[in-house]
């Protein structure tokens, strides 16, 4: 079910960089709209009448082979103002006719040095004299095409910046929508208010009465079931839609028993008594673990857990006549990870998915209401909703739950460990007021046993892993520096209170090369 309105918009044209979804949020934080979009999908794109300014991103593609990804001349016909970065740029110099060349002396990765050549609207509060910027890039202009001239150059590139201002077509080298690029905000600013003449009118809490009156439009007095896990998108949704239809919504919450320590049954009682939700808990704990059983692959674990968590939600939702619609908190980076820059399969990031497969089984409409929104408009929008704070700033949690965070086999006895563990961990944090100050962080049951001595009696238990990071997205991620004091409190509580644990490791590895999650 598609919750679109008409809205002056920016377009983000995709070209595959692992960085586009942060385009998109520098756009929105400056209180415009914007949209990802493909540029296979953009052949298909008939009405240009809304998209106030379109910006190409970077890739990893070359335009200087024989088959790259590109997009139609015609675009650059329609008078909308463009902006490319990085391959965007190298994009707008091959379309007009200029060169663009491989080079290891052109080549730039890190920060550089960019220098001002000439005025321009662009660089208008942002370069002076010279300003450090974010770079990562093998390809370099090596000549302008026709009626375009040079604004900044670093070292390595002369043509860093560049403008076609009478086209209003415009070109970045480098990466502004990262933090490493000193002040990249004003870049944005630039384009969108200075050069597209966009205003800024789009906020969370204006798309908030929006939704509230599309959700009521579509699902009138039909009847919608929602899987409620409890983490902040299933809780928004919930109460987002609660708030339009009342009555009529029907919340499902399945007990895996794979879920932190007392976390379920606490999240219950708040939608059950405090938003008077009409909720249902289903303990299906029992089932998840023995199906669990002599597992220890993880995308097996994934696979069974979500498999049986249909089988347990449809069996359930069969209890119910007269059925019409699924809710989901499908966001916005689900859906822009499930597509394809190119239109290969293989260059997914992940199929989208949200409560797998129960669509298509069920026969039931989708509702999402924040399928336009990212992570921390979300909260926003639970903030305005009166979500409580522990569930509105709760840490990402996975969907299989502590299944993927005990690596190996899966048994109670090592759930009620890595519980307790955790537990202690999280409550550590909160206490500090380090809590908020960390993107995500959890313990884990590593696959090995180690040799203790515990009251001058030799030990063999598991070794507890702690990891807490910093991020912006999860996209990257960084380990956060605990003081050393800390680290030293928390192995020592853990090791005294949790049977079971006789190490405690601290993962100090970011992503890239790791990921957030072990498994």
């Amino acid at each position: 079910m598609q919750f679109q309105s008409k809205k002056d918009k920016i377009l983000i044209i995709d070209f595959g960089s692992q960085v586009t979804k942060l385009i998109a949020r520098r756009v929105r934080e400056l209180g415009v709209y914007s949209e990802i979009t493909t540029p296979k999908e953009l052949k298909y794109l008939r009405k240009f009448k809304d998209i106030k300014g379109i910006i190409l991103s970077g890739g990893p593609s070359t335009v200087t082979t024989n088959k790259f990804q590109t997009i139609s001349k015609d675009i650059f016909k329609k008078k909308i103002p463009i902006l490319g970065i990085c391959y965007g740029l190298q994009l707008i110099v091959k379309i007009f006719g200029g060169k663009v060349k491989s080079s290891k002396k052109r080549r730039e990765f890190g920060r550089a040095s960019l220098s001002k050549k000439t005025p321009s609207l662009i660089i208008k509060n942002f370069l002076n004299k010279e300003k450090i910027v974010w770079m990562s890039h093998e390809d370099a202009v090596t000549r302008l095409p026709k009626n375009f001239k040079k604004i900044a150059s670093t070292k390595s590139s002369e043509f860093t910046i560049i403008e076609n201002s009478e086209e209003k077509i415009y070109g970045l080298q480098f990466h502004p929508e990262v933090t490493h690029t000193e002040n990249g905000r004003q870049i944005f600013k630039n384009f969108l208010f200075l050069i597209c003449k966009i205003k800024n009118k789009w906020n969370v809490a204006f798309q908030k009465k929006k939704l509230l009156k599309q959700i009521k439009d579509i699902v009138k007095k039909e009847k919608v079931i929602c899987a409620l896990s409890g983490g902040v998108d299933s809780s928004v949704v919930a109460l987002l839609i609660n708030k339009a239809i009342k009555r009529n919504l029907i919340c499902i919450m399945v007990d895996t028993g794979l879920m932190r320590k007392n976390e379920f049954k606490q999240t219950y009682k708040i939608f059950k008594y405090k938003y008077k939700l009409n909720v249902k808990l289903i303990d299906a704990s029992k089932l998840f673990l023995r199906k669990l059983k002599n597992i220890s692959n993880p995308e097996r674990k994934r696979k069974i857990i979500g498999n049986l968590f249909i089988k347990v939600f449809e069996k359930e939702s069969k209890k119910y006549k007269n059925l019409k619609f699924l809710a989901q908190g499908t966001l916005y980076p689900d859906i822009i990870e499930s597509k394809s820059s190119s239109g290969s399969k293989t260059s997914k990031i992940k199929s989208h998915h949200n409560v797998g497969g129960l669509p298509k089984k069920m026969n039931l409409k989708l509702v999402e209401p924040l399928k336009d929104l990212f992570k921390d408009e979300v909260r926003i929008l639970g903030k305005s909703l009166g979500l409580v704070n522990s569930i509105n700033y709760k840490h990402p949690f996975p969907g299989p739950g502590l299944a993927i965070r005990i690596l190996g086999n899966i048994t109670s006895e090592r759930v009620k460990i890595l519980q307790e563990a955790d537990y202690i961990f999280i409550n550590e944090l909160t206490k500090c007021n380090l809590y908020n100050k960390i993107w995500q962080a959890y313990a884990a049951l590593l696959p090995i046993k180690t040799v203790g001595v515990m009251g001058d009696a030799r030990t063999y238990e598991n070794i507890c892993l702690l990891r807490a990071v910093t991020s912006e997205d999860g996209m990257t991620a960084d380990y956060f520096s605990f003081p050393k004091n800390f680290i030293d409190n928390i192995a020592n509580k853990i090791i005294n209170n949790v049977k079971g644990i006789n190490r405690v490791v601290y993962d100090i590895t970011s992503k890239p090369p790791s990921t957030i999650e072990l498994e």
